[in-house]
């Protein structure tokens, strides 16, 4: 069973005075709302700004090995590239706190990491050396083929190709 009731503006009084007050009265505190949260938003944002958002940078970087060069020599050129790729990515992005960088050696069609150097802003600016922050990996010797030298690194087998014998009709 639904009930019609019909409601007055003031049903406690039914006077038209009354009732366009009462109207007004609950008209202002909406506008009040409205009109008084950007001020405060505003005074919010003065007082106490929002915090900087910082994040990692991370940096993959691959280098090819020299002909002729061995595992320690290039593991001192991965170490010299960190580093400067570490100082680069402070150097350039303000809101980076913390690097992460992987280095990897490209020899002989093989490619695999060689060190990762992760680090934070104090630590770096404490002391900014490579060594000191870089994890080796141990296996890339073996991976990257530096206790033998393959004779050739890639066996293609040679193809060929048969011409089809020309038929006459």
């Amino acid at each position: 069973m639904t009930r019609n009731v019909a409601y007055q503006l003031s049903s406690i009084i039914p006077c038209l005075f009354i009732s366009q007050v009462a109207k007004k009265i609950r008209i202002f505190p909406l506008i009040f709302l409205l009109f008084s949260s950007l001020p405060v938003w505003i005074v919010a944002e003065a007082i106490a700004p929002q915090m900087v958002r910082a994040y990692t940078a991370r940096v993959d970087l691959i280098i090819d090995r020299l002909p002729d060069e061995n595992y320690e020599t290039t593991l001192h050129r991965a170490e010299a590239t960190a580093r400067a790729a570490a100082q680069r990515s402070f150097d350039q992005d303000i809101l980076a706190t913390d690097v992460s960088i992987i280095v990897s050696v490209q020899s002989y069609g093989a490619i695999a990491p060689i060190l990762s150097l992760e680090v934070s802003r104090p630590q770096w600016r404490s002391r900014p050396d490579a060594q000191r922050w870089a994890t080796y990996f141990k296996t890339a010797r073996s991976l990257l083929f530096f206790e033998k030298t393959p004779t050739n690194p890639v066996n293609i087998p040679p193809i060929t190709t048969v011409a089809p014998a020309a038929t006459t009709p």
